[in-house]
Protein backbone atom coordinates (compact mmCIF):
# COMPACT_ATOMS: atom_id res chain seq x y z
CA UNK A 1 0.00 0.00 0.00
CA UNK A 2 2.91 2.11 0.53
CA UNK A 3 4.04 2.10 -2.38
CA UNK A 4 0.86 2.26 -4.43
CA UNK A 5 0.20 5.62 -2.30
CA UNK A 6 3.37 7.01 -3.30
CA UNK A 7 2.62 6.57 -6.88
CA UNK A 8 -0.79 7.50 -6.67
CA UNK A 9 -0.15 10.73 -5.15
CA UNK A 10 3.03 11.04 -7.83
CA UNK A 11 -0.21 12.06 -10.60
CA UNK A 12 -1.81 14.38 -8.62
CA UNK A 13 1.08 16.75 -8.25
CA UNK A 14 1.87 19.51 -10.91
CA UNK A 15 5.05 18.02 -12.75
CA UNK A 16 3.05 13.91 -12.92
CA UNK A 17 -0.31 15.38 -14.19
CA UNK A 18 1.30 17.35 -16.74
CA UNK A 19 3.29 14.37 -18.21
CA UNK A 20 0.17 12.72 -18.05
CA UNK A 21 -1.34 15.07 -19.88
CA UNK A 22 1.38 15.26 -22.72
CA UNK A 23 1.42 11.20 -22.73
CA UNK A 24 -2.26 11.29 -22.89
CA UNK A 25 -1.80 14.48 -25.75
CA UNK A 26 0.57 11.94 -27.66
CA UNK A 27 -2.16 9.32 -27.92
CA UNK A 28 -4.53 11.86 -29.06
CA UNK A 29 -2.53 12.85 -31.40
CA UNK A 30 -1.62 9.14 -32.70
CA UNK A 31 -5.42 8.69 -33.22
CA UNK A 32 -5.84 11.73 -35.44
CA UNK A 33 -7.61 13.64 -32.19
CA UNK A 34 -5.81 17.13 -32.70
CA UNK A 35 -7.96 19.48 -30.85
CA UNK A 36 -8.10 17.52 -28.00
CA UNK A 37 -4.15 16.45 -27.92
CA UNK A 38 -4.09 20.34 -28.49
CA UNK A 39 -6.53 21.23 -25.51
CA UNK A 40 -4.72 18.06 -23.22
CA UNK A 41 -1.35 19.78 -24.23
CA UNK A 42 -2.46 23.61 -23.28
CA UNK A 43 -3.74 22.12 -20.11
CA UNK A 44 -0.70 20.88 -19.26
CA UNK A 45 1.82 23.71 -19.76
CA UNK A 46 -0.93 25.75 -17.85
CA UNK A 47 -0.89 24.02 -14.89
CA UNK A 48 2.50 23.10 -14.97
CA UNK A 49 3.26 27.03 -15.66
CA UNK A 50 0.69 28.09 -12.61
CA UNK A 51 2.19 26.34 -9.83
CA UNK A 52 5.83 27.52 -10.94
CA UNK A 53 5.00 31.11 -9.96
CA UNK A 54 6.94 32.52 -6.91
CA UNK A 55 3.72 34.70 -6.25
CA UNK A 56 0.99 31.53 -6.40
CA UNK A 57 3.42 29.27 -4.77
CA UNK A 58 4.17 31.80 -1.72
CA UNK A 59 -0.09 32.12 -1.22
CA UNK A 60 -0.28 28.33 -1.00
CA UNK A 61 2.26 27.67 1.22
CA UNK A 62 1.39 30.48 3.23
CA UNK A 63 -2.45 29.40 3.49
CA UNK A 64 -0.59 26.52 5.80
CA UNK A 65 1.88 27.99 7.23
CA UNK A 66 0.17 31.49 8.51
CA UNK A 67 -2.21 29.29 10.63
CA UNK A 68 0.46 29.41 13.31
CA UNK A 69 2.67 31.87 14.99
CA UNK A 70 6.00 31.95 15.24
CA UNK A 71 6.54 32.41 18.70
CA UNK A 72 9.96 32.05 20.80
CA UNK A 73 10.74 29.17 22.88
CA UNK A 74 10.39 31.04 25.68
CA UNK A 75 6.07 32.25 24.77
CA UNK A 76 5.87 27.73 24.38
CA UNK A 77 4.00 26.12 27.85
CA UNK A 78 6.14 23.36 29.75
CA UNK A 79 5.24 19.51 28.64
CA UNK A 80 5.55 16.14 29.45
CA UNK A 81 7.73 15.87 26.46
CA UNK A 82 9.00 17.31 22.96
CA UNK A 83 8.06 15.25 20.16
CA UNK A 84 10.24 15.63 16.88
CA UNK A 85 8.97 14.40 13.23
CA UNK A 86 11.67 13.03 10.96
CA UNK A 87 11.82 14.96 7.63
CA UNK A 88 14.43 16.90 7.49
CA UNK A 89 17.44 15.18 7.25
CA UNK A 90 18.89 11.52 5.74
CA UNK A 91 20.61 9.15 7.86
CA UNK A 92 24.24 8.03 6.27
CA UNK A 93 24.81 4.90 4.48
CA UNK A 94 27.09 2.64 5.22
CA UNK A 95 31.17 4.39 5.56
CA UNK A 96 29.18 7.52 5.84
CA UNK A 97 30.00 9.09 9.43
CA UNK A 98 27.38 11.77 9.34
CA UNK A 99 23.68 12.78 8.51
CA UNK A 100 22.46 15.27 5.52
CA UNK A 101 20.96 17.73 6.53
CA UNK A 102 17.74 19.00 4.63
CA UNK A 103 15.81 22.41 4.69
CA UNK A 104 13.50 20.72 7.55
CA UNK A 105 16.43 19.83 9.53
CA UNK A 106 15.31 23.11 11.70
CA UNK A 107 13.17 20.83 13.78
CA UNK A 108 16.06 18.81 15.41
CA UNK A 109 17.37 22.16 16.26
CA UNK A 110 13.43 23.47 17.55
CA UNK A 111 13.69 20.42 19.93
CA UNK A 112 17.41 21.01 21.46
CA UNK A 113 16.03 24.84 22.17
CA UNK A 114 12.86 23.64 23.53
CA UNK A 115 14.51 20.69 25.85
CA UNK A 116 17.65 23.47 26.29
CA UNK A 117 14.84 26.18 27.88
CA UNK A 118 13.35 24.02 30.32
CA UNK A 119 10.24 22.74 28.74
CA UNK A 120 10.40 19.45 29.08
CA UNK A 121 13.09 16.73 29.95
CA UNK A 122 12.51 14.10 27.37
CA UNK A 123 12.51 14.67 23.54
CA UNK A 124 10.84 11.80 21.41
CA UNK A 125 12.38 11.19 17.79
CA UNK A 126 9.87 9.79 15.42
CA UNK A 127 11.14 8.87 12.44
CA UNK A 128 11.76 4.97 10.21
CA UNK A 129 13.38 4.21 7.20
CA UNK A 130 12.08 3.09 3.51
CA UNK A 131 12.91 -0.57 2.40
CA UNK A 132 14.05 1.36 -0.64
CA UNK A 133 17.00 3.40 0.99
CA UNK A 134 19.06 0.16 1.76
CA UNK A 135 20.64 -0.65 4.98
CA UNK A 136 21.10 2.33 6.91
CA UNK A 137 19.68 3.58 10.11
CA UNK A 138 16.09 5.05 10.85
CA UNK A 139 16.08 8.99 10.40
CA UNK A 140 15.17 8.78 14.57
CA UNK A 141 18.51 7.93 14.61
CA UNK A 142 20.22 10.45 12.65
CA UNK A 143 18.08 12.85 14.38
CA UNK A 144 19.62 11.42 17.89
CA UNK A 145 23.13 11.83 16.49
CA UNK A 146 22.48 15.28 15.23
CA UNK A 147 20.81 16.14 19.05
CA UNK A 148 23.90 14.75 20.99
CA UNK A 149 25.97 17.37 18.45
CA UNK A 150 23.46 20.32 19.82
CA UNK A 151 23.89 19.60 23.64
CA UNK A 152 20.73 17.41 24.54
CA UNK A 153 22.29 14.00 26.46
CA UNK A 154 21.28 9.95 25.35
CA UNK A 155 19.50 10.01 28.94
CA UNK A 156 16.79 12.69 27.66
CA UNK A 157 16.11 11.29 23.74
CA UNK A 158 13.59 8.26 22.97
CA UNK A 159 13.37 6.35 19.84
CA UNK A 160 10.70 6.10 17.64
CA UNK A 161 12.23 4.49 14.51
CA UNK A 162 9.55 2.61 12.47
CA UNK A 163 7.19 5.10 11.24
CA UNK A 164 7.01 5.89 7.36
CA UNK A 165 4.66 8.72 7.11
CA UNK A 166 2.67 10.96 9.35
CA UNK A 167 0.19 8.68 10.31
CA UNK A 168 2.58 6.12 11.31
CA UNK A 169 4.46 9.15 13.60
CA UNK A 170 1.23 9.56 15.50
CA UNK A 171 -0.04 6.30 16.00
CA UNK A 172 3.68 4.47 17.12
CA UNK A 173 5.02 7.74 19.05
CA UNK A 174 1.19 7.69 21.05
CA UNK A 175 2.16 4.24 21.86
CA UNK A 176 5.54 5.23 22.89
CA UNK A 177 4.06 8.12 24.99
CA UNK A 178 1.21 5.61 26.72
CA UNK A 179 3.70 3.15 28.10
CA UNK A 180 5.46 5.85 29.47
CA UNK A 181 2.40 7.42 31.34
CA UNK A 182 2.93 10.87 28.82
CA UNK A 183 0.23 12.83 28.07
CA UNK A 184 1.07 16.04 27.21
CA UNK A 185 3.80 17.37 23.88
CA UNK A 186 4.79 19.82 22.53
CA UNK A 187 4.65 18.66 18.71
CA UNK A 188 7.49 19.85 16.48
CA UNK A 189 7.59 19.56 12.58
CA UNK A 190 7.65 22.11 9.62
CA UNK A 191 4.84 25.01 9.86
CA UNK A 192 3.88 24.00 6.24
CA UNK A 193 3.48 20.08 7.46
CA UNK A 194 2.13 21.38 10.85
CA UNK A 195 -1.55 21.14 9.58
CA UNK A 196 -1.41 17.34 8.79
CA UNK A 197 0.90 16.72 11.54
CA UNK A 198 -1.42 18.30 14.24
CA UNK A 199 -4.53 16.90 13.00
CA UNK A 200 -3.17 13.25 12.96
CA UNK A 201 -1.62 13.60 16.65
CA UNK A 202 -4.83 14.43 18.11
CA UNK A 203 -6.82 11.85 16.18
CA UNK A 204 -4.71 9.59 18.37
CA UNK A 205 -6.42 11.75 21.95
CA UNK A 206 -2.97 12.25 22.59
CA UNK A 207 -2.71 16.27 24.34
CA UNK A 208 -1.02 18.59 21.39
CA UNK A 209 0.72 22.04 21.21
CA UNK A 210 2.33 22.98 18.45
CA UNK A 211 5.85 24.33 18.46
CA UNK A 212 5.84 24.97 14.65
CA UNK A 213 9.72 25.79 13.11
CA UNK A 214 11.25 26.44 9.51
CA UNK A 215 9.12 28.84 8.60
CA UNK A 216 9.49 29.26 4.65
CA UNK A 217 7.47 32.26 3.17
CA UNK A 218 8.86 35.42 4.34
CA UNK A 219 7.11 39.00 3.40
CA UNK A 220 8.76 40.03 0.13
CA UNK A 221 7.75 43.32 -2.13
CA UNK A 222 6.05 43.13 -4.98
CA UNK A 223 8.02 42.71 -8.32
CA UNK A 224 7.69 41.52 -11.72
CA UNK A 225 9.87 38.84 -11.52
CA UNK A 226 7.98 37.06 -9.12
CA UNK A 227 5.10 36.30 -11.92
CA UNK A 228 8.15 34.20 -13.72
CA UNK A 229 8.05 30.34 -13.63
CA UNK A 230 10.60 29.58 -10.88
CA UNK A 231 11.62 25.79 -10.61
CA UNK A 232 12.08 25.92 -6.88
CA UNK A 233 8.39 27.39 -6.47
CA UNK A 234 7.28 24.42 -8.55
CA UNK A 235 9.07 22.34 -5.98
CA UNK A 236 7.50 24.53 -3.13
CA UNK A 237 3.83 24.50 -4.66
CA UNK A 238 4.37 20.53 -4.98
CA UNK A 239 4.98 20.09 -0.88
CA UNK A 240 1.82 22.41 -0.19
CA UNK A 241 -0.09 20.55 -2.46
CA UNK A 242 0.92 17.24 -0.83
CA UNK A 243 -0.22 18.54 2.56
CA UNK A 244 -3.35 19.52 1.43
CA UNK A 245 -3.34 16.43 -0.77
CA UNK A 246 -2.76 14.27 2.49
CA UNK A 247 -4.93 15.64 5.07
CA UNK A 248 -8.14 15.10 2.65
CA UNK A 249 -7.00 11.58 2.17
CA UNK A 250 -6.48 11.43 5.85
CA UNK A 251 -9.63 13.18 6.78
CA UNK A 252 -11.83 10.56 4.73
CA UNK A 253 -9.82 7.53 6.13
CA UNK A 254 -10.58 8.83 9.60
CA UNK A 255 -6.81 9.29 10.55
CA UNK A 256 -7.01 13.10 11.39
CA UNK A 257 -9.26 15.01 13.77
Amino acid sequence: MLYLDKLITQLAYPLGLSLALCCLALLLLGLRRRRLAAASLLVAVGWLGVWSLPVVSDALRWSLEGRFEARPVAALPAADAVVVLGGGMRAPPPGRPYPDLGAGADRAWQAARLFHAGKADIVILSGGRFAWQGERPSEAEAMRAFLRDLGVPDTALRLEGRSRNTRENAVETARLLAASGLERVLLVTSALHMPRALASFRATGVEVIPAPTDFEVMPEPAHPLRWLPDAAALADSTRALKEYLGLWVYRWRGWAD
